[in-house]
């Protein structure tokens, strides 16, 4: 059970909204967004008004939450996203505990909630078990003696827990992670693979200089040491070692994760006898067969160069090192499911080194989380039915249709676009497949057998259950309608292959939407996630695909040179904010991100101003329409995070810290009208360096 792909699409995007993970204290962090039932929808009380608008907006808007937020023991970080999490927490808990009260079916969707659920809490029959779970796998990983039997047991490990296209998770334990859609070229839906193989959160963390990763260096080694000491293994500190060298290696084989980010250099296909030429070493014919995906013909190659280099590893590494890194993997990654001694182990480096967070989240939390991995659309469809009212749908319905009419309206006033691009560019904008809520039809857990007091088999299961069910479209018709997120997930998403988006059931209540509020405020909050998420079918990565989702050029030369060169200022815009002295937002590659904020914004206000029809939105409480758009985006940002983990987001993430994105402002005329920003103010941009991308 990858740690990191449990919170794939909580962990930020490339195309997601990018929320961090769910904390909620008592005071003002729930007095800025639990204030409900008014018009006005913003929440004074979360404001600094000593703060100038156009000094540091952010302040502004959320400076007095930011003085009285405490962040929870048990968080790495707390946002203006946490509240709709804790409450889809507390609807999910309710939802459980109900089913938990019945006696469902065993082979039914609420016998299989009920099942999981239980066995991950069921601590004292983990406890007895200890590793005899774990038994087969040590046996699998102990009867390797070459490079064909260690082929076979990589192929054996392969899951479908990886996403670069969607919610960018390029993360995994086993040396590959598979992904399973169409290919970039447009052609049919096919296996990709990916690379993988570390512990760690990615390359860098292996091969950076600085005193910060060399002090996590070393815990990380502490830690994998400590894991074989208290799985009874002999000489624990020589096999960390080994492990340690051995992902390092793995490490320097990795792209980086700009590269990752880049899908035009990414889309490599290999035909099946390509990859013994192109990457010696493995025994594709034992991996593959071992993977499921022996007949298959045609596979796309994500991290190519990846691929070849970590081919090579495993003919020229030690069997033996293979072997522990294998026993590491595979306790590392299903810690939780182990006896205490394993899942506490895990915390205080995945926790307490990486994050920061000082104490574990509740078990009947996690609890919920493996449920969302495993049973996510068993949950979804559950909480929709009690949760999501038709009305809101209806309502989110046409927001999004007037995002869209902004945003084509956008590009058919570009005085510089040539008439070609601007004609593709809007039939993508109107061909966008939008799902609202949840999916069109709900995933199939028929085979997913679980049994009582096995939490590590029923999680195993899981996985297995999850990738079969990938793999079974491949050689079919690309499905547009294709969910990638659950229902009672807080986030949305821009599908680029599939040239639509998912917005989520649970992303349409409180902070974002509250239908008691008026236009200024849903349209600032909602509406600019909406814009955001028809702006990545046009950031840097998503512009490269038509409206079929084929990766095709479709600029001319004029144009694509004009959208750099926005990028580019873009980029160097947030190049410039800097949280620490010797850290600083990697622009280029928050860049796609940062140009979803920026259209999707401008968009948004486009429609807010449409939806009014030519009248004045009135002052509320001394706040003009304008303000409180600019102000409900803002707050929908507030964020504080510990050191480690804001330092790990930088580092790691495509998307800026939230403090950055509320500053998308500085680049809106609009915004400096509203609150009459001037010339000498912090945040003031001369109107040729706003950044107008669409």
């Amino acid at each position: 059970m990858n740690r990191n792909g449990l919170a794939a699409a909580l962990l930020l995007g490339v195309a997601t909204i990018a929320f961090g993970p769910v904390a909620c204290t008592k005071g003002a962090d729930e007095s800025a967004l639990h204030s409900v039932g008014t018009a006005l929808g913003i929440d004074t009380a979360a404001m600094d008004k000593t703060v100038k608008p156009g000094d540091d907006f952010y302040l502004y808007a959320n400076g007095s939450w930011m003085k009285n937020t405490q962040i929870p023991d048990d968080k790495s970080n707390i946002g203006g996203f946490t509240i709709a999490r804790d409450q889809t927490e507390q609807q999910l808990a309710q939802l459980i505990d109900t089913i938990l009260e019945g006696d469902p079916a065993p082979d039914s969707d609420a016998g299989r909630i009920k099942a999981l659920y239980a066995s991950y809490l069921d601590t004292k029959a983990i406890e007895t078990a200890g590793l005899e779970p774990l038994k087969p796998d040590f046996e699998r990983f102990n009867a390797i003696t070459d490079v064909k039997s260690l082929s076979r047991v990589l192929g054996e490990q392969v899951r479908a827990d990886v996403d670069p296209l969607n919610a960018t998770n390029f993360k995994t334990e086993n040396l590959f992670g598979l992904f399973v859609t169409q290919a970039l070229s447009g052609s049919e839906v096919m296996p990709y693979l990916l690379q993988g193989g570390l512990g760690m959160p990615e390359r860098e963390y292996y091969l950076a200089t600085s005193p910060k990763m060399a002090d996590l260096r070393a815990k990380y080694r502490t830690y994998v040491s400590g894991v074989f000491e208290r799985a009874g293994m002999a000489d624990p500190a020589a096999r960390a070692e080994r492990v340690i060298a051995l992902e390092t290696k793995i490490a320097q084989a990795h792209a980086t994760r700009e590269q990752s980010e880049d899908f035009q250099n990414s889309a490599d296909e290999w035909a099946r006898e390509d990859f013994a030429r192109k990457a010696p070493g493995i025994d594709w014919d034992a991996f593959l067969a071992a993977a499921n995906l022996g007949q298959q013909k045609r596979f796309a190659a994500y991290h190519a160069g990846a691929i070849t280099r970590l081919s090579a590893l495993v003919a020229k590494e030690p069997v033996e090192s293979w072997k522990d890194w294998l026993v590491f993997h595979q306790i590392n990654s299903h810690a939780e499911v182990l006896p205490e001694r394993f899942d506490s182990w895990a915390f205080e480096f995945y926790g307490k080194a990486l994050q920061g967070t000082k104490v574990q989240r509740a078990r009947e939390k996690r609890a919920l989380s493996v449920v969302n991995a495993y049973l996510g659309d068993a949950l979804g469809k559950l909480y929709v039915e009690k949760y999501f009212p038709p009305a809101a749908k209806a309502e989110i319905d046409g927001m999004v249709t007037e995002i869209k009419g902004a945003f084509a309206r956008r590009i058919e006033a570009l005085d510089w676009m040539a008439p070609t691009t601007k004609t593709e560019a809007i039939e993508k904008v109107r061909t966008i497949e939008v799902g609202v809520g949840y999916p069109t039809t709900w995933k199939d857990y028929t085979g997913y057998n679980l049994k009582p007091a096995t939490a590590y088999a029923n999680v195993v299961a899981g996985e297995k259950i999850r990738t079969a069910q990938q793999l079974a479209k491949i050689g079919k018709p690309m499905d547009r309608r294709e969910w990638w997120m659950n229902a009672q997930l807080v986030n949305a998403v821009n599908l680029p292959v599939q040239n639509a988006l998912n917005f989520p059931a649970a992303i349409l209540q409180r902070p974002f939407f509250d239908p008691k509020a008026d236009a200024a405020f849903n349209y600032g909050a909602i509406g600019a996630v909406i814009g955001h998420e028809i702006s990545h079918s046009f950031d840097n990565n998503g512009a490269a695909f038509d409206s079929t989702g084929k990766l095709r050029n479709w600029w001319t030369a004029k144009d694509l040179s004009r959208f750099d060169a926005a990028g580019k200022a873009l980029a160097e815009q947030y190049d410039k904010y800097k949280p620490f002295d010797d850290l600083s937002v990697n622009g280029k590659l928050t860049l796609g991100e940062n140009i979803a904020d920026v259209a999707g914004l401008a968009a948004a206000f486009d429609a807010y101003r449409a939806s009014l029809k030519g009248k004045q939105a009135p002052v509320i409480e001394g706040y003009t329409g304008d303000q409180r758009f600019f102000i409900a985006y803002a707050q929908s940002w507030a964020t504080k995070m510990r050191e480690e983990t804001l330092r790990g987001r930088i580092a790691t993430d495509g998307h800026a810290p939230g403090m950055y994105r509320a500053l998308t402002v500085r680049n809106l005329d609009a915004w400096y009208r509203a609150f009459d920003v001037q010339p000498g103010e912090k945040l003031y941009l001369p109107p040729e360096r706003r950044v107008k991308v669409w």
